[in-house]
């Protein structure tokens, strides 16, 4: 299959359709969630670290959202914005936002369901996650959806956003940086990940849980540190983007040019495989988290898209658009760390090689295990094992594709794997709305108790 008839296939799928589905799902469940990611997200963000981690689980729900974003953080938040930049122009980067916002609601209506009908494997694990939800929510008459689900699930760990466009994003920046030869990173990135992915999820999520919180706040420091160099062109660039997300950007330099549905179409598939809302990824993990709150795990898991998409892919659109790299003849990796180097012209190519070779091999390990899962959901426990040698094996081989046919492909099987996610999603919003409601009444319940017992110990003094 040619490039020309893979990106016919990509323009088909995240057309019009897709897109509002996409964004139609956010905004009803945002409508029906009376604005939850914006009037709870301090509760959220304050769950991170504070959660009751009580009832069943495999993992905490910190290491839970950490192994989601180490799905998460990735490649898209420098390749993916990169990319999204230099194809839309800086208005792409407003429609990531505009996906993000909704997205949260998204993605806690994904965490929510995930603990839900989270059930237990042969094996003993969790098992959680839309192929769950979809035939344990809406029916068994709707099982051949989740199934649908699950076999996208395991081509997106395969062919998407698990393998190849990390292991070719680390290969590129690696010998960019120190000239180091793309065999010799393939070999070392394989032996690292099959070191970690053997040994399953507590392996993963120990490892996320140390290196996620330390890569996000490493390069956000230099972003930040990119931008009150150039302080000065901020508020330009905030302006460019917001302008160009309604009118089409003309052509400069490299740049060909860009309508405002081009825009909007890379804004929002590349927003959505940065943050995954709506893909159905992070509940697979989500489930996991112990908690006996459907909704607690919610909250915590809308955390990720404002963490990822809200601070980490609007900081490196600004840099892009402030550096004006975006209207050159490079893309990808390539891109970004042309406009690093504005700021730091002696250590920019080893900073992005640091930041991103840990955003893209966390990535890695995040979706070895959400393709475990969809692959035990479709063939039994027994498939786990065979899987994760093929997945070894084509991270093995990722680094010798092609990065346009990479980005396509990832695209292609993201929309494939989101459409059966969302409509399950819309048609468990009720449950979904009533989960939250029983939640947040318990929550005012107990803080009126500890009120209550304050009052009288104070009176008792």
């Amino acid at each position: 299959m040619n490039v020309d008839m893979l990106n016919a296939v990509d323009s088909f799928i995240w057309g019009p359709p897709l897109l509002l589905l996409l964004i139609g799902t956010g905004i009803i469940l945002t409508v029906r969630l009376s604005l939850i990611q914006l009037f709870r997200l301090p509760r959220a963000l304050k769950l991170i670290f504070a959660a009751e981690n009580r009832g069943d689980g495999d993992i905490d729900s910190f290491k839970a959202l950490c192994t989601a974003l180490a799905a998460t953080v990735g490649t898209g938040n420098i390749v993916g914005v990169a990319t999204a930049v230099h194809a839309g122009g800086p208005g792409a980067v407003f429609w990531m936002w505009v996906a993000a916002f909704v997205g949260m609601a998204t993605k806690y209506a994904e965490g929510c369901l995930a603990v839900k009908y989270r059930t237990v494997d042969k094996n003993g694990d969790i098992a959680g996650g839309p192929m769950y939800y979809i035939e344990r929510g809406l029916g068994k008459k709707f099982k051949p959806l989740a199934v649908i689900f699950a076999f996208f699930g395991v081509l997106v760990a395969f062919f998407g956003i698990g393998t190849f466009a990390q292991v070719n994003a680390i290969v590129e920046i690696t010998q960019l940086a120190t000239d180091i030869p793309v065999p010799y990173t393939a070999a070392a990135l394989t032996l690292v990940v099959a070191a970690v992915t053997i040994g399953g999820l507590q392996s993963i999520a120990r490892t996320a849980s140390k290196v996620v919180p330390a890569m996000a706040a490493i390069y956000i420091a230099v972003t930040v540190g990119f931008l009150v160099i150039f302080r000065a062109q901020v508020p330009a660039a905030l302006a460019e983007i917001v302008t160009a997300a309604f009118t089409p950007t003309a052509a400069a330099g490299g740049f060909l040019g860009a309508t405002v549905l081009v825009a909007m179409r890379n804004g929002v598939a590349r927003g959505v495989f940065s943050n995954e809302s709506g893909l159905g990824s992070a509940p697979i993990v989500a489930a996991a988290a112990k908690t006996k709150w459907p909704a607690e795990q919610g909250l915590v898991s809308m955390t990720g898209t404002f963490i990822d998409t809200i601070i980490i892919c609007t900081l490196t659109g600004l840099v892009l658009v402030i550096s004006g790299s975006w209207t050159g003849d490079v893309n990808g990796a390539a891109l970004t760390n042309m406009a690093f180097q504005q700021a730091y012209p002696q250590m920019g190519s080893l900073i992005l090689c640091v930041g991103l070779t840990l955003f893209a091999f966390t990535t890695i390990l995040g979706w070895n295990y959400y393709g475990e899962r969809c692959i035990a959901y479709l063939v039994g426990v027994k498939g786990i094992m065979p899987y994760r040698i093929v997945f070894i094996i084509l991270v093995a081989c990722g680094a010798f594709v092609k990065l346009d046919v990479i980005w396509i492909l990832a695209d292609i099987v993201n929309g494939l794997m989101a459409i059966p996610n969302l409509i399950a999603l819309i048609g468990l919003s009720s449950v979904v709305v009533a989960e939250t409601k029983a939640y947040f009444a318990y929550i005012k319940e107990k803080e009126t108790t500890e009120q209550d017992i304050k009052v009288v110990t104070d009176a008792e003094r």
